[in-house]
């Protein structure tokens, strides 16, 4: 199937040639028409799967069919991140490059004035975290009494970040006539619930279920000590195979550190999270876009908004709380078609949480041993066979190939 065969219009068809997009993903397929016939959706994707498109392409196309003289905010975007809202926005910057419409994003951390002023020269396309959005609406300056069509984007993230109340508050002042689309890459209960609430005989589409890992992504564990763990991720980020890398950490104090002490082993990385102003994080995640920087460490806030082909390794850090958070991060590697690594260092205390993420998954990440900081009752033939029986990496920095990958045990 090609794009020519879902109905999109001309001008639509020039920009997606013009970013040598070819073939439709599933979740294109699936959801682009039903949408442009103006029905509701609801969309079990996840990052990566090409689900900004799915949505940016009809809603294009269905304001460019019909476009007033002035400019009232005719559909609505609502995610949870600024950086999501961001790469969004450029979505809509491509795809809808042959159109004459207008588009904004808006979300706090930086100063409002240029946004207002933007809503008072008129968009047709807005795209907002919940704060921002209902800031500027209390404040007079975002008028929501004629959108036309409603995405709410990163379902389960809005509950995640606790957005759920503000996700109600901005319904209530939606138009009742609307074509509403919600995008989730999980489906849990309370999503459900919301989605009953306001979507009328929605088409379902899903992909990519959740409990199932990107086929291309290389999975390993290695179990370390608490204390060691900066020092393996500094001897494996030496050996040079690393082209680029997201390093996930459980808390925005913990990201800062490991930040600071990387620094000092001579190893340059730039920290993401909440409590970074948005020009750190932009700054930070434009180096790390162009190549510039090879480490960018994370906390979960930027899991699903980061999308960046050129990410070849994925470090879970500390192992996240939630085994659905595992399947977000190491979906930040093994993207556009390509091979990718997801590397977790776990201690002693993490180790059920390691059970429950391979329960979730439905099979065992593969050990992988070869360095000097293996604690003394670490796992080794009860879980997916003997450790790795490559050289191991010495604490003077010894320039090795990183252990390989043996083949993957199943349950």
């Amino acid at each position: 199937m090609t794009f020519d065969a879902l109905g999109l219009s001309e001008p639509l068809l020039q920009a997606l040639r013009a970013c040598d997009y070819q073939t439709p993903t599933p979740v294109q397929a699936q959801a682009i028409p039903p949408l442009l016939d103006g029905r509701d959706l609801l969309g079990c994707a996840q990052t990566g799967t090409g689900k900004t498109a799915a949505f940016a392409l009809p809603v294009l196309q269905h304001l460019a069919t019909d476009a007033p003289r002035k400019r009232p905010i005719r559909s609505l975007v609502l995610t949870p991140t600024r950086e999501l809202a961001a790469q969004i926005g450029d979505s809509f910057e491509r795809y809808g490059a042959e159109l004459r419409l207008k588009h904004l994003v808006v979300f706090g951390g930086v100063g409002q004035a240029p946004q207002v002023r933007a809503l008072r020269r008129g968009i047709d396309i807005l795209v907002a975290c919940p704060g921002r959005l209902l800031d500027l609406h209390g404040q007079g300056h975002i008028d929501l009494s004629q959108v036309e069509i409603f995405v709410l984007d990163e379902a389960d993230r809005m509950l995640d970040m606790g957005f759920i109340h503000d996700v109600r508050r901005v319904l209530k002042v939606l138009p009742r006539r609307r074509q509403n689309l919600l995008f989730s890459a999980t489906m849990p209960k309370s999503i459900v619930q919301l989605a009953a609430g306001f979507l009328r005989e929605p088409v379902h589409v899903e992909v990519t279920p959740t409990a199932t890992t990107v086929e291309r992504i290389d999975q390993s564990v290695m179990f370390v000590d608490r204390p060691n763990k900066r020092r393996l991720l500094a001897s494996i980020l030496r050996e040079g195979e690393v082209e680029q890398a997201i390093v996930f950490t459980r808390t925005k104090h913990g990201a800062n550190r490991l930040v600071k002490q990387l620094d000092q082993a001579g190893l340059e990385a730039k920290a993401i999270h909440g409590n970074k102003s948005q020009g750190a994080r932009t700054r930070a995640l434009d180096a790390f876009r162009s190549g510039e920087l090879t480490v960018l460490v994370a906390t979960d806030v930027a899991s699903r908004g980061i999308d960046i082909d050129g990410v070849s390794h994925v470090f879970n850090f500390d192992l996240p709380n939630e085994p659905d958070s595992y399947v977000h991060r190491i979906g930040r590697t093994g993207r556009a078609g390509r091979a990718g690594k997801a590397i977790a260092f776990c201690d002693t205390e993490e180790r059920k949480l390691l059970r429950a993420i391979e329960l979730h998954i439905g099979e065992r990440i593969e050990v992988v041993g070869g360095h000097d900081w293996i604690p003394s009752d670490a796992p080794g033939n009860d879980r997916g066979g003997p450790r790795s029986s490559k050289p191991r990496a010495t604490p003077n920095n010894e320039r090795r190939g990183p252990p390989r990958r043996r083949r993957r045990t199943r349950r």
